[in-house]
């Protein structure tokens, strides 16, 4: 049976924070409408692998865009010479939604600057913290969590459908 328990994680925004440092070969941008298409199959992708679930595309990108936390500045999304490579969504409540790295640039740092970049980029908005949640059998997440300096908030149980 799939763990049924999530946390919530925080990173406090008060400390100097640590330049994000980019695997060579990324660019880093925002959404833009070209890419939802792509974004929503990393999302496929990675949500396969750690758990969790993506509505059709149609519908995601529906849901998604008509959110009323949803600014495309707070997407972040790494490209590399084969299309996307990463992604950091995020909501305006100072809440990372989503953080997907494909499998072939896993393992080079590109989690670790998608978060520091979102970091800074709340940071600049003027906000105190940041907020994500993790299925707690997310290990290898759970450890880049950690290594950025987020700290336990609070665990959840979610339903089956989610878990």
């Amino acid at each position: 049976m799939p763990d049924r328990h999530c946390q919530l994680l925080r990173k406090d925004l008060d400390d100097l924070l640590d330049i994000p440092q980019w695997p060579v070969g990324i660019r880093v941008g925002v959404l833009r409408a070209d890419l939802m298409g792509p974004v929503h199959a990393l999302l496929k992708l990675g949500y396969k692998d750690g758990g969790g679930s993506v509505e059709e595309f149609a519908d995601w990108r529906q849901r998604f865009t008509k959110d009323a936390e949803y600014d495309p500045s707070l997407c972040l999304i790494a490209l590399d010479e084969h299309g996307v490579a990463g992604v950091a969504l995020c909501w305006t409540s100072a809440y990372i939604k989503d953080l997907v790295v494909h499998p072939r640039r896993r393992h080079q740092g590109l989690g670790l600057a998608l978060l520091r970049q979102a970091f800074k980029v709340f940071a600049s908005r003027g906000e105190a913290f940041v907020d994500l949640k993790v299925m707690e059998n997310n290990l290898a997440a759970r450890r880049l969590y950690e290594r950025v300096g987020m700290r336990f908030i609070e665990r959840y149980e979610v339903s089956p459908a989610q878990a």
